[in-house]
């Protein structure tokens, strides 16, 4: 009985500074394996009511099947996300094949991750342009992946991208993809704690999408399959932008919401 109350006691501090008091309250307590201090409780209520997303407060956040370790130095993994694993899996069904895989911009690493743990025949290698988030990709990397997971430094935005990254037969990329002028209208728990690099895509929110279609050509076994999220709306400007580089789209996938969340190209 002691431990509800106190959830609901957390769950009623925070009820102004969140949309989802009980649910943050419920987190929290199951972190602190429902025993914190009362220096936790009142710094979690403090930076709650700042704006800061759960997930950065304890440096975790749930995606697929497992928790990812997560900081301001990549995005929080999202639901919407799952989408892409999803697809995945429904094109490559067979999940003992011993597949390469490529994600493009790898953040936490949650993507690749998840999918060798679908694939345990599987490796990948996670790239992304920024070192602090590769370290915590790195962290991500448990004992089931561990040998079968690489992450490396480098920018798809130049010209010699991926030349020595071999081919692949899954290539999987979450890139930024939100209007430059549309960032300040985003929530305050996006904007101010989610990583710049990771959500800006450029004045069109589609500059990731131009840069990596230059390169997956030469990055893509014969037969293999490019997977991409997308933005709400987006979907007939990079089926557009693919198609310059003779990539048709095979697929497009809704994510629950009935939003296009998911190109596959061919």
């Amino acid at each position: 009985m002691g431990e509800i109350t106190d959830v609901l006691k957390l769950a009623t501090a925070l009820k102004e500074y969140s949309p989802t008091p009980r649910l943050d309250a419920r987190f929290f307590y199951d972190h602190y394996s429902n025993h914190p201090t009362q220096t936790q409780i009142s710094e979690f209520i403090q930076r709650r009511k700042a704006g800061e997303p759960v997930a950065k407060i304890l440096g975790k956040r749930g995606f697929w099947k497992r928790d990812f370790r997560v900081s301001s130095d990549v995005l929080d993994p999202r639901p919407d996300t799952e989408t892409l694993i999803e697809t995945v899996l429904r094109f490559y069904p067979e999940q003992t094949a011993p597949y390469r895989i490529l994600d493009i911009g790898t953040g936490s690493g949650c993507i690749l991750l998840s999918l060798l743990g679908e694939y345990p025949n599987a490796c990948g290698i996670g790239v992304d342009k920024s070192l602090s988030a590769l370290k915590i990709a790195q962290e991500n990397n448990g004992e089931n992946t561990a040998h079968r997971a690489m992450f490396c430094q480098a920018d798809f935005t130049d010209d010699d991208f991926g030349h020595r990254l071999g081919e692949f037969d899954i290539i999987v990329s979450n890139p930024p993809y939100i209007p430059t002028n549309d960032i300040d209208t985003l929530e305050k728990s996006v904007k101010c704690y989610d990583p710049l690099i990771a959500l800006d895509g450029g004045y069109d929110g589609l500059d990731a999408y131009r840069h990596i279609a230059r390169h997956v050509a030469s990055l893509k076994k014969e037969g293999g399959l490019i997977f991409f999220e997308i933005g709400q709306g987006q979907e007939n400007e990079v089926v557009r932008i693919m198609g310059q580089y003779q990539f048709t789209c095979r697929e497009q996938v809704k994510d629950l919401g009935g939003i296009i969340r998911v190109l596959v190209f061919g």
